[in-house]
């Protein structure tokens, strides 16, 4: 029987996401496997990889909250916002020697709560259909539209300086923020420039990289236990279940957005909540 679930996968560096999902579909014998969220190549973590009906619950995932830890250099912009760019400007030392931990600290701490985020040039943000780095690529002129993005925590470790300033973040932010452009604005934020030069994904939502594996030891959960993770869930009578996996609404009130409805030991719609419970995806046997 094919593979139904939600695989967490600790993406290695070097691999893109769509590498792990073709290895995967080799891994777990299907065609049906797609991912939520793109991880750039040389970061590493947290991939959350639907496999066979579990591709519909990715839906479900739009908008979670992401956690990262990164590694940051106060001193040099690039091309990219990151350490694989060409540098654009150096600062001076007398810049960077007049900074103290404190003030990056301060700075750093700004950057909490809701702001406006214009993306990389080089992200995976989408403009007529494309991707930013690839119309770079293609050598093509466009303009990009900053988004609204909230940072719910970030906190700084690990702080050195020297020939630069460098330092660990961890951070909990909402999908759509792009953390090499955060490096970047902090940067800036100093007078001083700044880029990424290490990023690796702990988080998706309620989904943690402590659980993943590495692709060739992919296991996925349940349909259950992967919505468990991800809504509430409501068990369903026979008969609840049976008009549910036909379509019908059912006349149950709930506050719930959206409500993976069960029967026994299976899955058998999401719906979404109000004065009824009216399915949105429901799931073959």
């Amino acid at each position: 029987m094919p593979a139904n679930g939600i695989a967490l996968i600790d993406k290695p560096a070097g691999f893109t996401s769509h590498d792990v999902v073709a290895k995967l579909r080799g891994v777990l014998k299907t065609k049906k496997v797609g991912h939520a969220g793109t991880l750039d190549p040389d970061a590493t973590g947290l991939l959350v990889i639907g496999v066979g009906q579990g591709t519909k619950l990715m839906n479900y995932l739009s908008g979670v909250t992401k956690s990262y830890s990164t590694n940051v250099l106060l001193g040099q912009a690039t091309t990219t916002d990151d350490a694989q760019g060409e540098v654009l400007e150096t600062a001076e030392k007398s810049l960077i020697e007049s900074l103290d931990e404190q003030q990056v600290r301060a700075t750093v701490e700004r950057f909490t709560g809701k702001q406006v985020q214009l993306p990389s040039r080089v992200s995976a943000k989408k403009i007529g259909g494309k991707k930013a780095y690839e119309l770079v690529r293609e050598g093509k002129e466009f303009e990009l539209e900053p988004a609204e993005i909230e940072i719910g925590r970030i906190v700084l470790s690990n702080f050195k300086q020297g020939e630069f300033i460098e330092f660990d973040l961890e951070v909990d932010c909402s999908s759509g923020t792009f953390i090499r452009a955060l490096a970047r604005d902090i940067g800036n934020a100093l007078g001083i420039g700044g880029h990424l030069t290490g990023l690796r994904r702990t988080k998706v939502g309620s989904f943690s990289l402590d659980d993943a594996t590495d692709i060739q030891s992919a296991e996925p959960m349940t349909m259950l236990d992967a919505t468990k993770q991800i809504m509430p869930i409501k068990e369903m009578t026979d008969s609840e279940a049976r008009d549910i996996s036909f379509g019908r609404a059912l006349a149950i009130e709930s506050p719930e957005r959206f409500l993976g409805l069960v029967h026994g030991d299976r899955l058998v719609a999401i719906a979404s909540g109000g004065e009824r419970l009216s399915p949105k995806t429901v799931f073959n046997d």
